[in-house]
């Protein structure tokens, strides 16, 4: 089945930093990307963690859970991948600082863990300058594993 529109679409969401709307918000995004065809555990898994992680990090470390502070969602689907931008309206962070949480002096530290999912579950993740964007990208099945060469 072809995509509704062709090959690739895009659209934008605007959230309020309410945790409360992430779910709804992550639910919303997969059957949108239903409707382009992309399915499987990809996007059971790895999509729905890793954008509700995203999301989370934008209102509560980003915005500061600010009521009066947006964050951003935007999408291109394509017969490769889906690639998603989350920007809040925060100063930004250097995500190079981050502690890693899987070394042993930082398990019981709080921070980290969101970052850590994303960079596991998506196939690319970069953060912009200043740090209040994170880009991701998440590649179909099949584009996978014809990127690994199998």
């Amino acid at each position: 089945m072809a995509s509704p529109a062709g090959d690739a679409c895009a659209f934008v969401l605007e959230l309020p930093s309410d945790t409360r709307v992430i779910e709804t918000a992550v639910a919303y995004l997969v059957d949108r990307l239903r409707a382009y065809d992309f399915a499987g555990s990809r996007l059971n898994l790895n999509f729905r963690v890793g954008v509700a992680e995203a999301l989370a990090n934008a209102m509560i470390y980003g915005n500061g859970s600010d009521p009066e502070k947006r964050v951003r969602v935007e999408v291109e689907v394509s017969s490769q991948a889906v690639a998603l931008q989350v920007h809040d309206e925060g100063a930004g962070f250097d995500d190079g600082c981050v502690p890693d949480p899987t070394l042993p002096e930082n398990l019981d530290r709080a921070g980290g863990r969101g970052i850590f999912l994303i960079r596991e579950l998506m196939d690319e993740v970069r953060y912009e300058p200043p740090g209040n964007c994170v880009r991701m990208l998440l590649r179909r099945e099949h584009a996978r594993r014809h990127a690994a060469g199998n």
